[in-house]
């Protein structure tokens, strides 16, 4: 039972880290000394110092012969830091509590071997379904390359998030909106389509929360047809701006946008459109685990075909818009029910007037 109730503190803290710790994992890592916790730490920012560096700094000699609770495998490999193997090792901690292992390929057991070799009691897969869902961002860049996506779309209770003549602020109430500045608080970016930059001008920052740093804002468009007065063109040297744009982008608009501050992705054009598969991949070469993404329409259907939404996330509004009103989704070719994305309904709640709705992949 302690060993449950430590881990959950650990998983707690390494979600403090979550949205700032890319390309690393967001870790969290509680010591404890006969029953006593004497050290508490999580990935700081930029993904350094690791959870477990900050733990053992604050438990000093107290660590000898304690407990180290850490919710992913401890890393064996020199990168920009040494192994944080290395620093339980020498710390004379007696054991090691890990919630899930790391299968990127420099870890994968490794850390587990060196600790079990210094004699250290290893025991691991303690609230492994939790550290899982916490880390599966990383996990889904270290084995397919892509950054874990989360499609949040907010609509009326027909599907609608705009009217006919594009107006959609606001469909859903202010409690709700203040829960989405949460939610991309805890990804590493926020990601739109072109559509949506050009009709609603975002700014696509986390406002309200007092939190230091921002997630990276990503807009895809093909040809780049962005206002270059907007609100991402004028900040993209506050806070960052990744473009991912066709081969076909006119050229004086890459540079332009790159003068402007923004991070250019050249991206396969597969039919009239980006492909989605192709810009996963770009954003995961480039560091990203986590992307929240906030439609539009086009932009969901088109990752929701390439089975690329891994968190499907639903405000519904008590308000109707009616037929002529712009779907949530786009068109996806679909021509019998069988063939459609399903997903597993994992959480349901009020938010203030609205109801939110959560939804993994099957």
């Amino acid at each position: 039972m302690s060993d449950t109730r430590f881990m959950a503190l650990a998983l707690s803290l390494g979600r403090r880290g979550q949205g700032r710790t890319w390309p690393n994992p967001a870790v969290g890592c509680v010591i404890v000394q006969h029953g006593r916790i004497v050290g508490r730490g999580w990935t700081q920012p930029g993904g350094r110092p690791h959870a477990e560096t900050c733990a053992l700094a604050q438990a000093g000699d107290a660590a000898c012969g304690a407990t180290a609770y850490v919710t992913l495998e401890p890393c064996a490999h020199h990168g920009q830091t040494p192994p944080c193997t290395d620093a339980l090792i020498a710390a004379g901690v007696a054991r090691v509590v890990i919630a899930a292992k790391d299968h990127d390929a420099r870890v994968d057991g490794k850390g587990i071997a060196l600790l079990r070799d210094a004699g250290i009691t290893v025991d691991t897969g303690v609230m492994e379904a939790a550290a899982t869902a916490d880390h599966a961002g990383f996990f889904a860049r270290t084995s397919s390359g892509r950054p874990m996506v989360t499609l949040k779309l907010a609509h009326s209770f027909d599907g609608r998030i705009a009217t006919a003549t594009g107006e959609s602020q606001w469909i859903t109430d202010a409690p709700a909106r203040r829960v989405v500045h949460a939610m991309r608080s805890r990804h590493d970016a926020v990601m739109v389509g072109a559509g949506t930059a050009r009709k609603d001008d975002p700014s696509l920052t986390v406002r309200g929360l007092g939190i230091t740093g921002q997630p990276a804002r990503i807009v895809v468009s093909r040809r780049l047809d962005l206002p270059l007065m907007g609100e991402l063109a004028r900040t993209a040297n506050d806070v960052p701006v990744i473009l991912c744009h066709g081969t076909d982008a006119d050229a004086t608009l890459v540079n332009t946008w790159r003068d402007l501050g923004a991070t250019l992705m050249t991206c396969r054009v597969k039919g009239a459109h980006l492909d989605p598969v192709d810009v996963l991949q770009n954003l995961g070469t480039h560091g990203f685990t986590r992307i929240f993404c906030e439609g539009g329409s086009a932009l969901a259907a088109s990752l929701i075909n390439a089975d690329l939404v891994d968190h499907l996330i639903g405000f519904h509004a008590g308000v109707v818009i009616g037929a002529e009103g712009l779907p949530g989704i786009g068109a996806m070719g679909l021509s019998n029910l069988a063939g459609a994305p399903r997903y597993r309904l994992v959480k349901t709640s009020q938010i203030g007037p609205d109801v939110l709705t959560e939804w993994m992949r099957r």
